[in-house]
Parts: structure tokens; C-alpha cells; sequence
């Protein structure tokens, strides 16, 4: 399991649900199942966890986890609700969610994530899905383009990279990353090309998954399903992910201000565990340079 991806801050994102060991848990981001290994050491046999992920090679790695106190849910975590109500469960302790992609699903060449092998321009994590990346780059508006290379990917030259596609797609439709990958170095900041590719396949692959749709899904969904006193456990990557969760946990919304009510006391569901996002040690950053751009954010439910 360790192959598939190396838990960030593995630790600090145990420590952070302050597991009671008879208690419900539920690690949203299943993955190679890392950070559930380590819950349910914590766990007796009276404790549960259930474990969410929409990557069919996720349900492989369940798999191999023999524990009667575990349940696997192939499914979005923008469903948690949903799921866990059919497992005849309202109310949980703890909500664990590592938003990062997979090293696995980088290193599979044939998904289309890579920005180093050539493979279809596909990118779904949901294989069902029906938005491929090859959709967004032939067919989205120059508009649109503009839009999620600089919002999602913090492309610097959005604006011109979104023409460039355009024109070129006129012609010569866009099919394997390599194709993607030709028009990019024409664009690229030089010294800079893998970062930049990079950023732009981040883009496409949040439109393509529609992670920050699925995000706020999630985090409005957890304020229900967590019982008062629970954990939510939240780990980004990304700062407009990191901004959505700590928008969530300090106003109860992923976007605008905190409402009150009519004694002026604020309607928010989470406390703040921890003011500023926890980040990785110097000892873990040497040996896991993903770590470098993680931010932990832990809240307990009012």
C-alpha cells in the first residue's frame, strides 16, 4: 500500500480526529489506504470505519485491509450523506479528507494525468465520469479556458495559453497529452516548463473532476454527519482548496461572510482546532517533497 501513495503528515492527521476507540469514523480519501491502516489500530471491535474513494484502483487496495471494523465505499465523498444513511449511519466522530492526487494516479500513465507520458487526454478519477480532459481543451469557450487555467492552475499567462488552444484546436484537435504538451512549450516560462505543465494539468483535471464542486459538497455534508464534539480532519494542496476549507470551518461557508442570528451570535458549525494550517517537519519534507505544499486544518463540531 505504501507504493500507491505515501500518507502526508500521517501523524498529525490521526492525532487531529482525537479517535475514541469505539467510535464511527471515516476517511474520505480511501487512496492506498494509509491514513485508514492507522485508524484502525486505534479502533476495537465495537469501532467502525468507512472508507470512501471513486478510483476503481482504490477498491483494490481495500481489499487487501482484513478487518471486520472496515467498510469500503466506492464512491465520491460528495456523497458521503447518501452512503453512509444506506449503512444505516446518521452521525459520526470524525471526518478525515486528504485532497491530494494520488502519486499512483500520477504515475499511471494511461489515466492521462502525467505530464510525462503520452496517454489519451482523459484524467477522470471516476472512470464513468463523462467530461474528459480531451472535452475541456477542444471544447470548452476561449472564455472558459481563461477562466479555470487561471483560477484553478494560477497559469500566469491564462489569457494567452486560452487563445493559443483555441487556434490550434481549430486544425489540429487535441488528443494525447503529448499533443497538449507540444502547445504548452511553445508557452512555457523557460527553466520553468514541468512546473508549468503541471499547473496547467491541475486545471484540467479540477474542471474535469469537478473537485471544488465535489469539495463544498463535502464540507456543507460533514457539518451534518458529524456529531458535536467530532473531528473534521481537512489536508490541501492547493490554496483555493485551503481557502475553501478554512472559509468553512471559520464562517460555515466555503464563500462570503459568516451569518448570525438575531442576538448577533455567529451560525457556524465548526470551532477552529488549530488557527494556522499545521505543515510538514523538515525531517518529513526530506523524504516526501509532497509534503512541501500540504496545509492541516483540524475543526471539532459545536
Amino acid at each position: 500500500m505504501s507504493e500507491y501513495h505515501v500518507p502526508v503528515m500521517l501523524k498529525e492527521c490521526v492525532d487531529g480526529l482525537s479517535i475514541k476507540p469505539n467510535g464511527i469514523y471515516v476517511d474520505v480519501t480511501f487512496g492506498g489506504g494509509g491514513h485508514s491502516t492507522e485508524i484502525l489500530k486505534h479502533l476495537n471491535s465495537e469501532g467502525r470505519l468507512f472508507g470512501f474513494d471513486q478510483d476503481v484502483d482504490a477498491r483494490a487496495n481495500a481489499e487487501k485491509i482484513d478487518n471486520r471494523s472496515f467498510t469500503f465505499v466506492q464512491a465520491n465523498f460528495r456523497h458521503i450523506k447518501r452512503y453512509l444513511k444506506l449503512y444505516g449511519v446518521k452521525q459520526v466522530d470524525g471526518i478525515l479528507a486528504d485532497l491530494g492526487i494520488s502519486s499512483h494516479q500520477i504515475d499511471e500513465p494511461m489515466r492521462g494525468f502525467s505530464t510525462r507520458a503520452e496517454a489519451d487526454l482523459d484524467m477522470r478519477m471516476d472512470l464513468n465520469g463523462s467530461l474528459t480532459a480531451a472535452d475541456v481543451v477542444n471544447e470548452y469557450s476561449e472564455e472558459q479556458l481563461h477562466k479555470l487555467l487561471g483560477i484553478y492552475g494560477e497559469v500566469k499567462n491564462a489569457k494567452t495559453l486560452a487563445a493559443a488552444i483555441v487556434s490550434e484546436r481549430f486544425s489540429n484537435p487535441f488528443k494525447t497529452t503529448k499533443d497538449l504538451i507540444q502547445l504548452l512549450d511553445r508557452l512555457a516560462p523557460r527553466h520553468r516548463e514541468y512546473k508549468y505543465y503541471a499547473q496547467v494539468f491541475q486545471a484540467i483535471r479540477i474542471e474535469v473532476n469537478d473537485e471544488m464542486g465535489a469539495l463544498e459538497d463535502f464540507l456543507e455534508q460533514s457539518a451534518e454527519v458529524i456529531k458535536p464534539g467530532g473531528r473534521l480532519v481537512v489536508e490541501s494542496y492547493h490554496s483555493l482548496e485551503d481557502r475553501m476549507v478554512k472559509n468553512f470551518i471559520n464562517k460555515g461557508k466555503v464563500f462570503g461572510e459568516v451569518e448570525k442570528d438575531f442576538f448577533g451570535n455567529q451560525l457556524k458549525p465548526f470551532n477552529a482546532i488549530n488557527r494556522k494550517p499545521i505543515e510538514a517537519s523538515e525531517e518529513e519534507l526530506k523524504v516526501n517533497n509532497r509534503a512541501r505544499s500540504a496545509k492541516l486544518r483540524i475543526a471539532e463540531k459545536i
